[in-house]
């Protein structure tokens, strides 16, 4: 269990561990901050792990509101310089995102050798690893060229610092003129990045349209990272996505059909998981991708029910649904991972939040209720309609059991009479042929 202190030690890596980096941690505690310094901390430690380093230190401050020059306090500043060589450390990673002049004075006073990154950074680091198709990789690198071009003074400081050759002037010039070509080279970059985005959500929005065209349901599972969607979509569509205790581990969306009980087909989409403090950059960079949310007719909200910070994951991904414009989507909340909690708290878990449906994707349980859940919002606005469909309009008929409810079939002798649940994008369609009363 992570402890709260001043500083805290995590002691030598093992031998195994020797070529993960070693990082230090910084926490600021403020006032008004919604999330406890505590659990921040130790979801940070988690996306260290992500990253492939192990967390040898972590230490904090009190303060009402961050040093402008070096986040910290400039004693505080010293101090995590000496933690960091004490523990043999090669990156000091700030829970909050420091401004680039932030940055370059804590470089100068923790040292050259030892990387300092804030949470942003890291996170995007975690992108990039995890990235896997075309346009994830080229949202990643978006982002980042974002996150890297008002920096990049920091990166030619010593061109106006060194001693050697030239004069002050000169070499000032000379770390300004190469400052500006990539300034130039990385703002080249972003327009090239956002062109090639644009081409593939062109595609994509084609892709999505022809699936609204086509009037099916649209199902979005939306949640903070590690609240087990990829493993929902997994338990019901036998999808195979990639599933693992990790966070972030998935960052494409992935869509599948379904078919409910009552044999109508919906898509099911997996999308990018969440996260408290989740950059900007991120948020616009993956703008195509989370259209997938807010293009839903229904929003699957999964929250991880074993975890003590739940409470708060719900709050942080309600803020970024309303930030992409999906707050008045349907939502049905899904706590997953109940089979990690014993009866007495499923009992507190029901209470608190008495419309939520229960699941465990790891064992199948709660999933029937899940997916009688969905069916019932997914027929909250069909129309009722009587019809004889005439039998050489057989398409009809096997649209009818595609895309709609069936209620009761039977075969007259002029066609096949229904009686259905139609969704609005279909009703239109056998509307003329309802049966008159």
């Amino acid at each position: 269990m992570f402890e709260y202190a001043s500083v805290v030690t995590h002691g030598p890596a093992t031998k195994i561990e020797e070529q993960r980096e070693r990082a230090v941690l910084v926490g600021v505690d403020r006032p008004g901050v919604s999330w406890p310094l505590p659990s921040s901390l130790a979801e940070l430690e988690r996306l260290v792990d992500t990253a492939g380093a192990d967390v040898v230190a972590t230490t904090t401050q009190k303060l009402d509101a961050p040093n402008p020059r070096t986040f910290v306090g400039s004693g505080k500043a010293e101090e995590i310089a000496q933690l960091a060589r004490a523990n043999a450390a090669d990156l000091v990673v700030f829970d909050d995102e420091l401004t680039p002049s932030q940055q370059l004075n804590l470089e100068k006073v923790v040292g050259k050798e030892v990387k300092v990154i804030d949470r942003t950074a890291l996170i995007l680091d975690i992108f990039a690893l995890h990235a896997t198709s075309k346009e994830g990789r080229l949202q990643v690198r978006l982002a980042q060229s974002q996150y890297l071009l008002p920096r990049l003074r920091g990166m030619w400081a010593h061109l106006a610092s060194n001693r050697m050759g030239g004069g002050v002037g000169s070499r000032f010039g000379e770390g300004e003129s190469q400052l500006e070509v990539d300034r130039r080279m990385v703002r080249k970059r972003i327009t090239s990045i956002k062109r090639e985005l644009t081409h593939l959500a062109d595609v994509r929005s084609l892709q999505r349209e022809s699936r609204y065209a086509s009037g099916m349901f649209k199902v979005a599972l939306a949640g903070y990272t590690n609240a087990g969607k990829s493993s929902l979509l997994n338990r019901l569509t036998d999808a195979d996505v990639l599933s693992y205790d990790q966070l972030f581990a998935t960052l494409d969306s992935t869509t599948r059909k379904f078919e409910l009980p009552e044999g109508r087909e919906i898509t099911l989409t997996d999308t990018v998981g969440f996260i408290q403090k989740l950059p900007t950059t991120l948020i616009e960079a993956f703008k195509s991708t989370l259209d997938e949310i807010t293009g839903a007719d229904l929003v699957l909200h999964v929250v991880d029910a074993s975890s003590d910070e739940r409470e708060g994951q719900i709050a942080a991904v309600e803020e970024v649904l309303g930030q992409i414009g999906a707050q008045d989507i349907a939502r049905v909340e899904v706590f997953n991972k109940c089979d990690l909690l014993d009866s007495e708290q499923l009992e507190a878990l029901k209470a608190r939040h008495a419309q939520a449906v229960l699941v465990s994707a790891a064992t199948g349980a709660g999933i029937e209720s899940l997916v009688a859940r969905i069916a019932r919002v997914a027929s909250a606005r069909d129309a009722h309609l009587d019809v004889l469909i005439p039998y050489h309009r057989g398409d009809l008929v096997s649209l009818a059991h595609e895309r709609c409810h069936i209620v009761s079939e039977s075969h007259k002798e002029s066609g096949t009479h229904i009686v259905m649940l139609a969704p609005p994008s279909y009703a239109g369609l056998f509307r003329p042929f309802a049966v008159e009363s």
